[in-house]
């Protein structure tokens, strides 16, 4: 623990030096000022006084994945208090104004006396965390609190951390757990070879969110004119390798089939990224937010966030971007459409994405002419994209429930 504890100290001070020229890193810092203070008078004001129950998310992914569970704890039970926090800046701002929950805050840092203070603050009655985040002071502290602490939608491979040499203590702290809601078998069986018995496979909340949000028939006027009656396709969540991909192949594919059009949303939004992309599309593009050259644009470039879920239902097609950094981004939003979708190479991680690989219902791509052919085979070939579609919905239906119960076992402990 001491080394933990160390490597949090040398977290701090650098993040504190990045947030002089660091945007994300000021509001990191900036959010977390006289934080105790700020949680204790906004319980308070709210007259939030017992009965909470705690749930913890790294970031705005996170938060999805535990949303279903958040909003069904609610929904059964309105007088539940249930207080959110958020460890990054992106799950934060975006969500600190979410109506499921009574209260929204930043974590505090994970050394002994913040943990302390804390929970001698919100008094959780249970702390629920989403597929992420080990904190070992956390976890600690409220095992010997004996407060009951559950881990939802998480996944493991061994080449994790856990199953490293060095990686022991996190291991061991998973002991701390009353019980880790699994997504896949594979986990549960790596965790029970270790010999971890508070585990249980429940499946991954989020298939119950996006179908839930695919029933939602919310029109967009923008986005309905701009598709009118050609074949499109959609990229999401895209960064700069695979925009020149999506670009170059479209290109391609426009030439062959004039009754194709693009819609591309960034990961990030802001004024670097949309402007790369408009010079790699060159001309006949519009902005969302400024259409003013929707009629004549065969590519539309969504320059704002919080659309991307609802735009997949206008696909034909789709690519989901990331898988050239970090890992791909949520291709379950896109499948929830039935729509065929590709994404790039760094896929192995998530457990939706090795299963429609196996199950070939979707597809991942090397480069530019993958995705080329990716996509003039679902626009020509109608009976293989109506057939693939088909099989999409399928296995999407395969996967409901886990919302519902881990929720009936939460509520029941």
């Amino acid at each position: 623990m001491l080394f933990y504890n160390f490597t949090l100290f040398i977290y701090w001070l650098v993040i504190h030096v990045a947030s002089l020229f660091n945007d994300k890193a000021k509001k990191w810092v900036a959010g977390r000022k006289d934080i105790f203070t700020y949680i204790k008078k906004t319980l308070q004001d709210k007259h939030i006084n017992g009965n909470i129950i705690w749930v913890h998310c790294a970031s705005l992914g996170e938060f999805e994945q535990g949303r279903p569970a958040i909003e069904t704890i609610k929904k059964n039970n309105p007088q539940q208090k249930i207080v959110l926090t958020f460890f990054s800046p992106s799950g934060y701002e975006i969500r600190k104004d979410y109506k499921f929950a009574d209260a929204v805050f930043y974590l505090p840092l994970d050394i002994k006396s913040n943990v302390n203070e804390f929970l001698a603050i919100i008094k959780p009655i249970k702390a629920i965390f989403i597929k992420y985040e080990f904190w070992l002071n956390y976890l600690n502290e409220l095992k010997h609190k004996n407060i009951p602490t559950y881990l939802i939608s998480a996944t493991f491979r061994p080449n994790q951390h856990f199953f490293k040499w060095y990686g022991l203590i996190f291991f061991n702290a998973l002991k701390n757990y009353t019980k880790i809601f699994l997504q896949d078998e594979n986990s549960y069986q790596l965790l029970n070879q270790q010999g971890l018995t508070n585990i249980e496979i429940a499946g991954d909340t989020r298939f119950d969110r996006v179908l839930e949000i695919s029933q939602i028939k919310n029109e967009l006027p923008i986005i309905k004119k701009f598709c009118s009656s050609n074949k499109i396709i959609v990229a999401g969540s895209t960064w700069p390798k695979d925009e020149e991909f999506v670009i170059a192949a479209f290109k391609k594919l426009k030439s062959k089939y004039p009754n194709i059009k693009l819609i591309i949303a960034p990961h990030e939004v802001n004024e670097t990224s949309v402007s790369a992309i408009e010079k790699l599309v060159g001309t006949n593009y519009s902005l969302y937010t400024n259409p003013k050259h929707l009629d004549r644009a065969d590519v539309l470039i969504i320059d704002t966030i919080g659309m991307l879920s609802q735009i997949y239902r206008y696909g034909n097609a789709t690519y989901i971007g990331g898988g050239f950094n970090d890992g791909i981004h949520n291709i379950l939003e896109a499948l929830a459409y039935n729509i065929p979708t590709a994404f790039g190479t760094n896929y192995k991680k998530f457990v939706e994405a090795n299963e429609t690989l196996e199950l070939h219902i979707s597809k991942v791509i090397y480069n530019e002419n993958d995705l080329f052919i990716f996509f003039e085979k679902i626009i020509s070939n109608k009976d293989y994209s109506e057939q693939l579609s088909s099989q999409i919905k399928k296995y999407m239906g395969s996967k409901t429930g886990a919302t519902k119960k881990i929720v009936a076992e939460l509520l029941s402990i």
